[in-house]
């Protein structure tokens, strides 16, 4: 059974309060905004990005920066902001970090540390509704400069949407996993937006790629299809993958695989209750418990249904089968709160996403959120069991 225990956290708040196993957690370990970038003047979104950590210690934090519009398929380039402080403070300007190479643009960031010690970056290139796929790109000076790219999906071409803070590298194997949704082909009569969810595949540190066995459509028991969408993967103690996806059956759905990712089990309902709209699920390096970001609608009102609020946090002590310890970051009844990138450094997490204001384009506002691991596991309250 599911277990939650909320706790509503306006950012900001500081208080003292005893952590079981985890020492005095105060006010700096509390929740607050780090960075906020609103959009403004020649700048009319900013969105989702990743993070890494350099040789020299400093966070990078790499975002899409929009120019002409606030539109997912506007114009848009890559910039860089810096932390020298474990992500408590940023950098007040921009580095332009990859210059707009698509027809449309470039977004949805995802960085990783490769075994060989290149930091890799994948992101979508977006020339049309049939011409969206993720490339590679490998830097061996820290993020100064990038690779000629490398296209993971040469054929077939097609509209696919692999997220932000999305490949992930095996621990024992190095398998470099890309998940995707695939939407168009250049013989659909119309885009395909409920998704045929994929992953591809590198053993080779991302010099090649194959797409899996397993691609996956989606029906309800009643044999409807199932809008899924966004796919993520983690990787479970036992040494399986588990798969998550938005979608608009009411809950993030979740598949599992055996054989590292190259074959699924149908997606299936979770009880991770959210609306049509992204999760970010990682392994908190500390403890060993997974950590989840959603828009937790358990108990949501039935006038905030579809809606992407509250913005939420849960640990799972048995890989996913429960979460506990919900507590709730943000929860302006009118914010947009989605695609959340994780970093864990020293003793606190980062978290990228977007923070706008449904009222005002959704998805204008791209924040930094920065709080201790020792705040996700504090009691929630007098008479509250964890």
């Amino acid at each position: 059974m599911n277990q939650f225990t909320h706790c509503t956290f306006p950012v900001g708040l500081a208080a003292l309060l005893l952590v079981t196993g985890l020492g005095l957690a105060s006010a700096a370990d509390e929740p607050r905004a780090a960075l906020r970038l609103p959009p403004g003047a020649g700048n009319p979104r900013n969105s989702e990005g990743d993070f890494i950590r350099l040789k020299d210690g400093r966070m990078m934090f790499l975002y899409t920066h929009f120019t002409d519009g606030a539109g997912d398929h506007s114009k848009a380039h890559l910039a860089a902001r810096y932390s020298s402080d474990a992500g408590k403070t940023w950098t007040t300007s921009d580095k332009v970090a990859l210059r707009n190479e698509g027809d449309w643009n470039i977004m949805s960031v995802s960085l990783l540390r490769l075994d060989d010690g290149s930091i890799a970056l994948f992101y979508l290139r977006k020339n049309s509704l049939q011409d969206c796929r993720p490339l590679l790109r490998r830097s061996i000076d820290e993020g100064k400069t990038w690779s000629k790219p490398t296209e993971i999906i040469k054929a077939p071409v097609g509209y696919y949407v692999m997220n932000n803070d999305r490949v992930v590298q095996l621990k024992k194997s190095g398998r470099l996993i890309a998940p995707v949704a695939l939407h168009n082909l250049p013989g659909y009569a119309k885009p395909d937006w409920a998704g045929i969810i994929m992953c591809y595949l590198s053993d080779d540190n991302g010099q090649s790629w194959r797409r899996g066995k397993t691609t996956m459509k989606t029906h309800d028991n009643a044999g409807k299809r199932v809008m899924t969408q966004e796919p993520g993967v983690v990787e479970l103690k036992d040494g399986r993958l588990m798969m998550f996806c938005r979608t608009d059956g009411g809950s993030q759905f979740v598949s599992f695989s055996r054989d590292g990712g190259d074959t699924w089990s149908p997606l299936r309902a979770s009880n991770m209750i959210s609306p049509r709209s992204p999760a970010a699920i990682e392994r908190i390096p500390s403890t060993g418990d997974l950590l989840l970001a959603w828009n937790d609608h358990s108990e949501i009102t039935p006038d905030l249904r579809s809606y992407r609020t509250p913005f939420t946090v849960a640990i799972s002590r048995d890989d996913g089968k429960t979460w506990s310890a919900a507590k709730t970051l943000q929860d302006d009844p009118h914010g947009w709160y989605c695609y959340t990138a994780m970093a864990f450094i020293d003793d606190r997490v980062l978290l990228g996403h977007s923070a706008g204001d449904r009222r005002k384009g959704h998805l204008g506002t791209v924040q930094i959120t920065t709080l201790s691991v020792k705040w996700l596991y504090k009691p929630t309250g007098l008479g509250n069991a964890d």
